[in-house]
């Protein structure tokens, strides 16, 4: 059975999504959701679908060895970045290459970097009067939305949509979309 290890930061609504999606799957599980947030609703979620839910700080994160040792003592197939703000270190990159991907709710390169997320991406399409945005998954490198690019998927933005329209658009797209990407890169 593969192995999978969520990184998230907030509500963990797309950490939910993956549980349900492999819950009960003989090919793959989520086997531990992990967070920088101690209060986020992702440690909530995970637990009440019965999966390992864990939070720490940046320095078990970046100073230490520390998550890098519970993600050895795990040994995941597959790490995903869903709704994880902090950039990735090399040296978890380097135990776990072309193993870590990450969602982002823009075209990338499109509305990319550090600061990039959530509700700051859908304010810069409306602002910038986009036509089209989307959502991009993407194994994760060295640098904030620059890994090679996975998937796309596309939808619609009209001249009186809001930053709250464009965001339940994205996340209709994120729930549709990332477990069956997840799921092919498994059985890749």
């Amino acid at each position: 059975m593969k192995r999978i290890v969520i990184f998230a930061s907030g509500s963990g609504t797309n950490a939910e999504n993956l549980i349900k999606f492999f819950h009960n799957r003989e090919q793959a599980s989520v086997i531990q959701v992990l967070t920088n947030n101690p209060h986020a609703k992702v440690l909530d979620r995970a637990k009440k679908l019965g999966v390992s839910a864990l939070s720490f700080n940046k320095i078990a994160f970046t100073e230490t060895d520390d998550v890098l040792h519970l993600l050895k003592s795990v040994n995941p197939d597959l790490i995903v970045l869903a709704g994880f703000l902090w950039k990735f270190p090399e040296k978890i990159l380097e135990v776990f290459p072309n193993k870590v991907i990450n969602i982002h709710p823009a075209l990338l390169p499109k509305y990319g970097g550090k600061g990039m997320y959530g509700k700051y991406v859908h304010e810069a399409v409306v602002t910038n009067k986009e036509t089209e945005t989307g959502i991009t998954i993407h194994y994760v490198n060295e640098h904030y939305d620059e890994g090679a690019i996975i998937f796309q998927a596309r939808c619609e933005v009209t001249p009186t949509d809001t930053a709250e329209d464009v965001a339940r658009k994205i996340h209709e797209l994120e729930m549709t979309h990332f477990p069956k990407v997840v799921d092919d890169l498994l059985k890749a």
